[in-house]
Formats: C-alpha cells, structure tokens, sequence
C-alpha cells in the first residue's frame, strides 16, 4: 500500500495508489451519504452498491495493471484516458442513459462500442499501436451508436438532442485523445 508510482526509477514522492484507491472508495460512500441525509434521487440498493465497487475495482486494477506494464508516460495516459471513458459511458448509461432515458434500447449500443474497443485491445495485444487502432474504432463507433440513437426515434424526451451530443462529444474527445496518447507511445517505442 506504500508503493509510489515512479517515474523514471525515482519515487515521485506522492502516494498516487493511496490517492487513487482512496478516491475511489470516497466516490464509493458519497451514494450512502446522500442516502443518509434524505437527498432527493439517490436511492441504491446493496447490487448497485456492489456493482460500482466492482467497476471501481476493475477500473483501478487495469489502471495499475498499465502502469506496471509500461514506463512510458504517453502509454500510462493512454490507458488512463481509456479507462475514464470506458467508466463514464457505463456509469452515464446505466445511471441516466446517454440517449433518453437509462431504459432507452437504443443505449445498448453504446455498450457495442466500447466491446468494439476491447476487442481491438486484445486483438493490438496491449501494445500501442493496436490500442491507437482500438480508441479511434471505440470513438468512431461511439458516434455511429450516437447518430443510429438520434435517428432510431424516441418516446421519450428527457434531455435534448443537443445537451446528448455535447455529452457524447466529451466521450469521444477522451477516446481521441487516449488514441493521440498512445500515438506518441507507439512513436517512442
């Protein structure tokens, strides 16, 4: 629990796992805290509890997964990048949905786009190259699931078309530049 990240074969001195881990669990228990103090909205049950733990687990596992796979700085801030998109657009759909509401179907296919993305990774074996090819595919795959939503009609109106596009635009900005990231890795290399 002590390890500090390093840098180039020196502590930099900040408990990044402490940090993380410990970033994690607080957004872990804001939930119950809400839920305690009667806030409005915020009702969760023991599954959705576990779930964000596990996603959580997973998200950090991966991240400090990559940072012992790599020294490089570029490929760390690929993954990370990543790794925040692909929590987002999880979080974000099941929790309210990016098109419509969390019961939209034609969310599910936001969900493609990320499984689009993972199989590139493990097709591009992890390395930097094949993740460049892997971001670029969930992001473009990211705004195909966008445009197939906006164009497959809708029952409900929650949020506008507009607002959706801005949110999906930020999720694609994360995967081109976790792509860009891993470009200048592969370069590196």
């Amino acid at each position: 629990m002590t390890d500090f990240v390093q840098g180039n074969g020196r502590g930099t001195g900040i408990p990044w796992r402490i940090i993380g881990w410990g970033g994690a669990v607080v957004l872990l228990s804001l939930p119950f805290i809400a839920m305690q103090l009667n806030a409005g909205g915020v009702d969760w049950s023991a599954g959705d509890f576990l779930f964000m733990g596990v996603l959580l687990g997973t998200v950090g596992g991966l991240l400090e997964l990559a940072v012992r796979m790599s020294s490089n700085r570029f490929y760390r801030g690929g993954v990370g990048l990543a790794l925040l998109g692909s929590f987002l657009v999880i979080w974000v759909n099941l929790a309210v949905g990016i098109v419509g509401s969390e019961h939209n179907p034609n969310n599910q296919l936001f969900f493609v786009a990320l499984l689009m993305g993972i199989a590139g990774a493990i097709g591009g074996r992890g390395k930097a190259d094949g993740m460049t090819r892997a971001t670029i595919t969930t992001a473009v795959a990211i705004v195909l699931a966008f445009f197939i939503a906006q164009a497959g009609g809708r029952n409900e109106l929650i949020v506008r078309p507009l607002v959706e596009g801005v949110g999906t635009s930020i999720l694609v900005l994360l995967f081109l530049g976790s792509a860009w990231l891993f470009r200048k890795a592969a370069r590196d290399q």
